[in-house]
């Protein structure tokens, strides 16, 4: 993923044309949303030249359909094969076949602020960094959406991951999707293909590894569609959790506490089940204070939202707990073993 020329860096200072950007979308059954994706990308209050790129896994729905549809109507749209249907293969060769200098990375499913653009590329400028991102601003269009967008931005639900949650600018282990400046994306190779999951965090790690900067602020939004049910939302929370620790072997000393509080969870309910089975009624203290625990954390969480959303909150808190927690805890290490096998040498420290 080199090129001859080195692209600049974007300099949007007074009199100085902003830079151009590329937007890459690796999309992947996305007939529900997509349109209304690349609408919030071209409607974009930003100055610069602008090119999407959607990179086509093998879908089941109309997302060819409607992505070849968005590129006849828009000469700035085009699309690029993603056979595999991996997401880091998809962002890889929609990174490959674009060519401006800064890089947005958007979902299918999710829906930028007028001004997410424009404000990414002036904090790139004024603060240096490698990436800049924001938060994940879940947004519902039912009862149990509502829930579950309730539950993936509280505290209770996620921690205290600033791009579920919001908080202060600055300096983050990882953001949400991501504003990139070209020659960092190369300097590293793009996204590891091996990460199916988790691929935003380990190519931030990396990013960070190498003396680059990624920087949070709450100033870029962009609005997430949550998974529409809990079967769906408990496989994407269980792939979440079996990844980052695929993460954590790959590259060691990189789990925290954070990260270790929903397997540690699942152990000890099932541990508290089988004391109170077996031994005494005392065990299902655990697995009952776990669930007081997640009905009085739901309750500030649905503050303002119907009866019907609120009583679901605690449902899907417990979905993404145990979830994530199983996926960490059966990650196999065979797993581990193959995505460290794929390890390429570190690449020199990024120049200050």
């Amino acid at each position: 993923m080199t090129r001859e020329t080195e692209t600049p860096s974007p300099d949007p200072a007074a009199g100085a044309a902003a830079p151009a950007v590329s937007v890459i979308m690796p999309v992947l059954n996305e007939e529900r949303y997509l349109r209304s994706s690349v609408r919030h990308i071209l409607q974009q209050e930003y100055a610069g030249e602008l090119e999407i790129v959607i990179a086509l896994g093998p879908s089941e729905d109309r997302t060819d359909e409607i992505a070849a549809q968005l590129a006849a109507e828009d000469p700035r749209v085009r699309t690029v094969a993603n056979p595999t249907g991996r997401t880091p293969a998809g962002l890889n060769a929609a990174i490959e076949a674009s060519s401006h200098p800064v890089v947005v990375r958007v979902d299918g499913h999710g829906m930028l602020s007028p001004d997410y653009i424009a404000t990414a590329v002036r904090l790139l400028e004024e603060t240096g960094a490698a990436n800049v991102g924001g938060v994940m601003h879940a947004e519902g269009e039912n009862d149990w959406e509502h829930a579950v967008a309730a539950a993936m931005t509280s505290k209770i639900g996620v921690g205290n991951a600033a791009f579920h949650t919001g908080g202060q600018a600055g300096a983050a282990e990882t953001v949400y999707l991501g504003v990139f400046r070209r020659e960092v994306l190369e300097q590293q190779g793009g996204y590891n293909v091996e990460f199916i999951r988790a691929q935003d965090w380990e190519l931030n790690y990396r990013i960070r590894e190498a003396g680059g900067l990624v920087w949070f602020s709450p100033e870029l939004r962009v609005s997430y569609r949550p998974r529409p049910s809990v079967r769906a939302l408990a496989k994407q929370y269980r792939n979440y959790g079996r990844w980052r620790h695929v993460v954590a072997r790959y590259h060691s000393g990189s789990i925290n506490l954070r990260y270790l509080a929903p397997p540690a969870a699942v152990c000890a309910i099932a541990a508290g089940v089988v004391v109170g089975a077996a031994v005494t009624p005392w065990g299902f203290v655990v697995p009952g204070g776990y669930l007081a625990a997640v009905v009085a954390g739901s309750l500030p969480a649905g503050k303002g939202l119907p009866l019907k959303a609120r009583a679901q909150i605690p449902v899907a808190l417990a979905t993404m707990h145990m979830s994530w927690g199983w996926g960490f805890l059966t990650s196999p290490r065979k797993l581990a073993r193959k995505v460290i096998a794929s390890r390429r040498p570190a690449p020199a420290p990024a120049a200050r």
